[in-house]
């Protein structure tokens, strides 16, 4: 336990130390914001006021020194605290993450396990090319599609924003679209595994029925697997949710960190980044931890025990 929350660590550090040198070599924040034809006095003035005057690895060490006080600096734009920025754009990105985190693993999963159990079938076939496709197809591209579709042609909904209670539905179904497809596929890996082992054919050769073989024992050993996938999914959730937010203007941390970047205005990118580092790592963590906890073969073989 010791161990992991040590690679946790070392790891959010080296994302951050990436992350501030990273910005710290590209394009000068001074000449971005006040743009290249500003007074030389006001462009000094502007690196004076926000330390970018200071050699880097003394704003380096301010910079580490800020994140184990929680202070991540004021923005270069608005000269609020970057963290107090986040914060308002927060809400409206879990709005949208949450919900499509629960839709795509409740329409990935049961269509993985049915098609596991019909495989080889037309049925199969048809679920996994819908899998396919909907993993394929850029998020963009789909945002695009549907934003012609219910906005333009049918007049629906509105293109961007959140401007009604049913904003939403348009950047869920393009997130799930590509997140549920993933999942079928994962799940109908796992589960095929599961049913072509001798355990399957013995649980119901003990008199078992298929329905509550495959519900007791093969979808249970199935999930295992299953948990690996989760920590990806976090990345690949937030990525999607970074390109969704742009194409249809949603006010999320996804959106606030593209105009932080066009806008050079570090002290938000980096907190950006480090949440979302933190949130993966996180993850990943509760998802190793896990594995102990639903299969005692694993934590009998962390302990160095022999499994039963």
């Amino acid at each position: 336990m010791i161990t992991r929350l040590l690679r946790a660590g070392l790891t959010l550090l080296l994302l951050a130390t990436f992350t501030f040198f990273a910005l710290s070599i590209s394009a000068d924040p001074a000449l971005q914001i006040l743009g290249p034809d500003a007074p030389p006095d006001v462009i000094a003035a502007f690196r004076a006021r926000w330390q970018l005057d200071q050699p880097l690895l003394q704003r380096y060490g301010t910079y580490l020194l800020g994140i184990l006080q929680l202070d991540f600096g004021l923005s270069y734009r608005t000269g609020q605290p970057a963290i107090d920025l986040v914060a308002q754009r927060l809400p409206a990105t879990l709005a949208l993450m949450i919900p499509t985190g629960l839709a795509s693993l409740l329409i990935g999963v049961p269509l993985g396990i049915f098609s596991a159990v019909k495989l080889g079938t037309t049925t199969d076939r048809l679920i996994m090319t819908a899998s396919v496709i909907g993993f394929a197809v850029p998020n963009f591209l789909v945002g695009i599609l549907l934003m012609y579709v219910f906005s333009v042609w049918l007049g629906w909904l509105d293109p961007s924003g959140i401007t009604s209670g049913l904003s939403w539905i348009m950047p869920m179904i393009t997130m799930v679209s590509a997140e549920a497809g993933v999942f079928a596929r994962f799940t109908r890996s796992a589960m095929a595994e599961v049913l072509a082992h001798p355990m399957h054919d013995t649980a119901l050769s003990g008199g078992l029925s298929a329905r509550l073989t495959l519900r007791r024992h093969s979808i249970p050993n199935a999930m295992i697997p299953l948990l690996t996938l989760v920590g990806l999914f976090v990345g690949s959730l937030v990525g999607g949710a970074v390109i969704t937010e742009n194409v249809f203007s949603w006010p999320g941390i996804g959106r606030l960190l593209v105009e932080s970047v066009a806008a050079r205005d570090f002290a938000v990118v980096q907190i950006i980044v480090l949440l979302i580092g933190t949130t993966m790592v996180v993850t990943n963590l509760l998802v190793d931890m896990s594995y102990g906890l639903i299969d005692p073969r694993i934590r009998d073989a962390r302990r160095g025990g022999v499994p039963a």
